[in-house]
């Protein structure tokens, strides 16, 4: 359902980008437009692990820094039948997670440190497998295509507002004006409601892929409340990147609205309970503390000192 969902939404997005080009830019202005969105977002889409990764300050481990997350992310990988991604940890107490790579063959997936201390062993497979998901549905080449029409559209419409618009079959200035203004909100909501629907599928898929979507369920309930009571800097200074986390970085959502990029947390858990009932599983009893063994699942433990602005920290500094 949400996957054809997703092809409607982008069929959209399609249809808006060429009645727009049309009345604002005519042909000429239209592939104009879309040559500098595809322009900008090529880079993006070859570079977009590198951004993303640098912008989170994540730092990628081997098994010997962590060999219960490492193993864990491989195994949940097999199972995906996909490549091993590099593994990255965040020393960020906000619990969260993210996925970035153009394709499974460059991919990676990197957690919180706040995420491993708060979830059992199983709630972190879930979340691991959610990401697992992303990457096998190739959600960044998706919300690429979606960013560069949304980014044409824009385009046309800032060209069409300061040169006036397509002047042989345009629709006159108040029109041009009132497109200007509506057509990238349009084209903004287009894309928010297909990640929205990429996070429904990925929990879906994500579910399967851990074999327990009440484990998941119970993670997204965890991790939502505190994502809206830490803070994330890194994450409220590069909002555009919201959309990657498993749940929004920066506030919490009331509802599925049209402005929000992921869905409500109570309607993925409630599909995610009735895909659970479907598989006949009972519900998950989750637990306060982390399931791995020992003290930390980081070797050497966590330094919580203050050389990192009170941040935990790893072994890798």
């Amino acid at each position: 359902m949400n996957m054809m969902r997703t092809a409607i939404l982008m069929a959209a997005m399609t249809a808006l980008f060429l009645v727009v080009g049309a009345l604002l830019g005519g042909q000429t202005g239209m592939l104009m437009a879309l040559a500098f969105a595809a322009a900008t977002n090529v880079f993006a889409y070859w570079n977009s692990d590198k951004l993303a990764l640098a912008a989170n300050g994540a730092q990628e481990i081997q098994r010997a820094d962590a060999p219960d997350i490492y193993d864990l992310v491989a195994e949940l990988a097999g199972r995906a039948q996909l490549p091993m991604p590099r593994v990255y940890v965040v020393h960020e107490d906000q619990p969260n997670a993210f996925a970035t790579g153009r394709n499974p063959e460059n991919a990676a997936v990197a957690v919180n440190t706040g995420l491993v201390a708060m979830l059992t062993r199983q709630e972190l497979a879930g979340v691991i497998a959610h990401e697992l998901a992303h990457i096998k549905y190739r959600d960044t080449l998706t919300m690429t295509i979606t960013a560069t029409l949304a980014g044409a559209i824009s385009s046309i419409a800032q060209w069409g507002l300061l040169f006036g618009g397509n002047r042989n079959n345009g629709p006159g200035v108040i029109g041009s004006i009132a497109l200007a203004i509506l057509a990238p909100l349009a084209a903004m909501l287009v894309q928010m409601a297909i990640s929205r629907s990429r996070e429904y599928e990925a929990d879906r898929l994500g579910a399967e892929i851990c074999g327990d979507p009440n484990a998941l369920a119970s993670a997204l309930l965890k991790i939502s409340g505190s994502a809206q009571a830490i803070p994330n800097e890194n994450a409220e200074a590069n909002p555009a990147m919201a959309h990657m986390f498993i749940v929004n970085p920066l506030t919490g959502q009331g509802m599925d609205n049209l402005f929000s990029t992921h869905p409500n947390v109570e309607n993925r858990v409630a599909a995610l309970q009735s895909l659970a009932s479907a598989m006949g599983l009972t519900r998950y009893k989750s637990q306060n503390s982390s399931g791995f063994s020992g003290p930390s699942p980081w070797r050497g433990g966590i330094d919580r000192g203050n050389s990192n602005g009170g941040r935990p920290r790893g072994p890798w500094g």
